[in-house]
């Protein structure tokens, strides 16, 4: 029996599930490379969709060449290709591949772990990265602090700030909190998650365990389901919220 996936990887590729039924899709292919949380990310959506009519055919990316994806797309009838890959490759390779595939014209891409968020990928595919969603873990609207520590990031940056660079601030934030509050000792720090609360750019980070997985985790961040504008591939476009 495989390990149970973590509750946020959980929650958040069932809203992306979500997404995909009521786009209207149920034949639902997903590339992937040999790796625990691929195969939990899979898995998730499998027993998710399963019970509403959904399938997912796996096609094995350490057996396939990403020109080989489009000849299995057609034959299994899949109206979205799901990126389990890594980023820059094989991820780009595929797109390229199926962008340019006249047979996948209607086909949907998609890329739940959030590798359209990073500027290569507009860079390396550009048009071609465009309405490919993905998972991104932030709020509709920043909090005051969150706005603030966009700015602040923008100017170091000298670029919008990917949702990854939210979550490492919330990381240094939370580690500050707790050996602040409790010291260094491993001991106390370990006594600490349940009682730590702490403001994010995402809101109040809290934590909580879940039967069967061994760490403190916190599960509910707010969860978005957006893609690159195609009519302007540096905006991002909310598609689905949860």
């Amino acid at each position: 029996m495989g390990r149970a996936p973590p509750p946020a990887q959980s929650h958040g590729w069932r809203i992306y599930a979500d997404f995909l039924l009521s786009a209207g899709h149920t034949r639902i292919a997903v590339a992937a490379q040999s790796s625990v949380y691929w195969a939990s990310g899979a898995r998730i959506l499998r027993d998710y969709l399963a019970p509403r009519g959904g399938t997912v055919i796996e096609l094995d990316m350490g057996a396939l060449a990403p020109t080989a994806v489009c000849d299995e797309l057609v034959d299994n009838r899949a109206t979205a290709l799901l990126l389990l890959v890594g980023h820059p490759e094989p991820a780009v390779s595929i797109v390229k591949s199926v962008r340019h595939d006249e047979r996948l014209a209607e086909i949907l891409i998609g890329a739940p772990a959030g590798q359209p968020e990073f500027a290569e990928w507009a860079t390396l595919l550009g048009d071609d990265g465009a309405a490919i969603p993905f998972l991104r873990y932030l709020p509709e609207r920043l909090s005051p602090l969150g706005a603030r520590v966009g700015t602040a990031l923008c100017e170091r940056l000298t670029e919008a700030p990917s949702f990854v660079a939210f979550e490492g601030y919330d990381t240094v934030a939370v580690l500050a909190e707790v050996l602040r509050s409790h010291g260094a000792d491993r001991a106390r720090i370990a006594e600490a998650w349940p009682r730590v609360a702490v403001e994010g750019t995402r809101g109040e980070i809290q934590f909580s365990r879940t039967p069967g997985i061994s760490v403190w985790q916190w599960a509910w961040t707010p969860i978005q389901v957006v893609d690159r504008d195609p009519a302007e591939p540096d905006r991002f476009r909310i598609l689905h919220a949860g």
